[in-house]
């Protein structure tokens, strides 16, 4: 009888931590920031439906959000400066990441693979759909130093400029509408969201 090892993969994301080259007030964890980044992505789906008249698959948008950093189970989380500093390893890690998809999905019966292909790897037509993922990626990152600063660690203060700067050169609506509405509220604490 064959062995299908894939979920129990996909519960060891709660082992690999994000930012290990910053001191972290609050550790997260992939599972964690994987949760985040698909409502996150789900939120600017429906902006993107709702205010920019797009048709986007919502409830796929999320799927991919939350798989979207799977393969970090076997590649570790490589910090941003070092992956993408040049076009060389950016590509080279791509393909990392893509034989780390693809060694996932051979963890799973044969029946169930084209399901999770789908997630894992764009497919044509869908380019709108890993553009919004890749938002709420970053949207996930400058929530995470907004905390952060809010715990008064200024560790996280040049990736909050670069990240902030990165999300505007990406030139969303979706995103504008996200930052203007709702993203000033993080910077509140639990007593002052209630009383809203």
């Amino acid at each position: 009888m064959k062995e299908y090892p894939f979920f129990a993969m996909m519960a060891r994301m709660k082992y690999i931590e994000r930012w290990a080259l910053m001191r972290n007030s609050d550790r997260e964890n992939i599972s964690e920031h994987s949760m985040e980044v698909a409502m996150l992505a789900h939120g600017l789906g429906i902006i993107s439906k709702e205010k920019c008249g797009k048709d986007v698959d919502l409830e796929k948008l999320a799927l991919i959000g939350l798989y979207h950093d799977a393969n970090e189970i076997i590649t570790g989380d490589m910090p941003t400066p070092v992956k993408y500093h040049d076009p060389t390893i950016r590509d080279a890690y791509k393909k990392v990441e893509d034989m780390a998809n693809r060694k996932l999905l051979n963890q799973l019966p044969e029946y169930m693979k084209p399901y999770y292909e789908e997630i894992f790897f764009p497919q044509e037509g869908e380019e709108e759909l890993w553009r919004l993922v890749k938002a709420a990626d970053k949207l996930s990152a400058l929530i995470k130093c907004i905390e952060e600063e809010k715990a008064g660690n200024k560790e996280f203060s040049t990736a909050y400029e670069t990240i902030r700067r990165s999300l505007e050169e990406m030139q969303m609506e979706e995103v504008k509408i996200f930052v203007s509405d709702f993203l000033p509220f993080y910077n509140k604490t639990l007593d002052e969201l209630q009383s809203l």
